[in-house]
């Protein structure tokens, strides 16, 4: 008996620890982009980028709101086209193809409602959001030492079913920034990749520190996409009409 509770003691203990690591890491984090108090006054964001695709450089505007609503629109052949677009009820985008917008299936919309919560970071206030995240140790990422953070989301809808939402982020171990977030793709012709979003260059706006460089591809593949931001505007006045479906 003596045995077990020592056991038990040692186990509680390392997962204090554990917890208290996790926690020191994200409250450097909070701290040196500007810090939790500065990030909860975030409305609404507006980004204006360059998005490089096969070469060719669109400009980008991308829009989010602290109530869910969300905008990513680019320029392209003198047209307006909107990649994506969530006004809290309905999830469009324009058809590549044929340039006609068009509402998204139920499920893409399910996922949007449930993915709303992460605005202005997913790490702010985790616990009342009902995420959860643990310290999965030490890794290198491409020559730099990180923590490797896994944070569990709401469950998202994959072909009717709810599966687990995970993204594994890598801060600095130095800085205690997310240089890398992975996250494994459940559907598509791409079904059991990573997908790798990597965040640099980061620039201070009005207090808070933003990357300005962010890339997207799939780890241990050559490609993908990269997306240089020009300005972030902070609490910007919208006019809400901007997310609603267009005919």
């Amino acid at each position: 008996m003596k045995k077990i509770v020592l056991l038990l003691s040692l186990v509680a203990t390392g997962l204090f620890a554990q917890a208290q690591t996790v926690e020191e890491i994200l409250n450097t984090y909070f701290e040196n982009v500007g810090g939790k108090e500065k990030l909860s006054t975030l409305n609404a964001t507006q980004m204006t980028a360059k998005v490089n695709v096969q070469g060719m450089e669109l400009p980008v505007e991308i829009v989010n709101t602290k109530d869910g609503k969300s905008l990513m629109k680019f320029q392209f052949q003198g047209k307006e086209l909107v990649q994506q677009a969530f006004d809290g009820e309905t999830a469009w985008a324009h058809n590549m193809m044929t340039m006609v917008a068009e509402k998204s299936d139920a499920e893409t919309t399910e996922n949007m409602k449930r993915e709303a919560g992460s605005f202005p970071d997913p790490f702010l206030n985790y616990q009342e959001k009902g995420f959860k995240v643990e310290l999965m140790g030490k890794e290198d990422m491409e020559g730099t030492p990180c923590f490797k953070v896994k944070l569990t989301k709401k469950p998202l809808m994959v072909d009717g079913q709810e599966q687990e939402n995970v993204v594994y982020y890598f801060f600095d171990a130095e800085n205690y920034v997310p240089l890398v977030a992975e996250t494994m793709i459940t559907s598509g012709p791409m079904k059991g990749k990573i997908s790798q979003q990597i965040f640099s260059d980061y620039q201070e706006v009005d207090g808070l520190y933003f990357p300005f460089s962010l890339s997207f591809q799939l780890k241990g593949e050559s490609g993908g996409q990269s997306l240089k931001v020009e300005s972030v505007m902070l609490n910007p006045e919208i006019d809400d009409s901007i997310f609603a479906f267009k005919e």
